[in-house]
């Protein structure tokens, strides 16, 4: 029996499915702290790191910063870069033009600026005084520090404690990896590696129109894009909707439970002779009758 036969007799080729864990995403013991690995779910649409073809003319050991694209890649030799998913700031606030990376630290400090403390109080003001380094640190594990003119920009490419904003334009201005992905950057350069973040003209000559998708996350303009955008909002919509109506279900069956509670309780109480107002809880009256049985 020829091979192919015995193959087409043999068990059938299992659907491929997303493994739970991605090679170089796993968690990961890091100066004292561990990384939780990445969701696979958050690494699909070449989200993962990897090498791949480079065909701009920038210079082998340049930071490449797409914003549009959502995109870090570090040039290599021989038409080649690493590239990284990332986040970045809200319109208006990303980084612009060229810079070097001036300080580079493990497991960093944070502080807001004043400008953040002075536009969203409700989430920096308690910061002010700063926070250490470590697992709840909005820096994560690496931070890589954007000079420009000699002197410190205040923005950063740096990992991140919310994976899921990982495609996004949502954060403060600064650049976000993964943790094992700024942890592999930060490896991989030097103190004074140039950094270039492009303009639209150049990103729509490279890489061709983004979008974002239902979720907030770039992805191509293509005609299956825009199609599934709005097919996948409505899902959100009914999605929305669905837990909203058993949140609302639970709530009455939680209301209706209460009151047979409130009942049982009132009865009891009236039971033993004891006044409505002067009626304890369940539990106590429970307890009570526990120590007059032992009694």
């Amino acid at each position: 029996m020829s091979l192919s036969l015995l193959a087409a007799c043999g068990t059938p080729t299992p659907k491929s499915v997303t493994p739970a864990v991605v090679p170089g995403y796993e968690g990961v013991e890091d100066e004292g702290f561990y990384i939780q690995p990445v969701d696979a779910e958050l690494l699909t649409a070449d989200r993962a790191r990897a090498e791949v073809d480079y065909t701009a003319d920038d210079a082998p050991g340049t930071i490449v910063v797409d914003t549009f694209a959502r995109k870090l890649y570090l040039v290599q030799e021989n038409g080649r870069a690493m590239r990284y998913a990332i986040a970045v700031g809200r319109e208006g606030l990303s980084f612009r033009g060229n810079g070097v990376i001036g300080r580079k630290a493990k497991w960093p400090s944070w502080q807001p600026t004043a400008n953040m403390i002075r536009t969203r109080p409700d989430l920096y003001a308690e910061y002010a005084g700063g926070r250490a380094g470590g697992l709840d640190n909005p820096l994560g594990a690496r931070a890589m520090y954007l000079y420009r003119g000699g002197r410190d920009s205040m923005f950063r490419i740096h990992g991140t404690i919310q994976n899921e904003t990982i495609g996004h334009a949502t954060s403060a201005g600064c650049i976000r990896l993964f943790n094992q992905d700024a942890i592999d950057l930060y490896d991989r350069i030097d103190l004074g590696t140039r950094v270039k973040v492009r303009s639209l003209e150049e990103s729509l000559a490279i890489e061709g129109p983004y979008m974002d998708d239902a979720w907030g996350r770039a992805v191509p303009e293509t005609p299956e894009n825009i199609a599934k955008k709005p097919q996948d909002e409505q899902m959100m919509v009914e999605q929305e909707a669905a837990a909203a109506a058993a949140a609302a279900k639970q709530a009455e069956l939680d209301a209706k439970n209460a009151a047979k509670a409130e009942k049982k309780r009132l009865s009891a109480c009236k039971r033993k002779g004891i006044d409505e107002a002067d009626c304890p809880p369940l539990p106590e009256l429970a307890s009570a009758d526990g120590a007059s049985s032992n009694g």
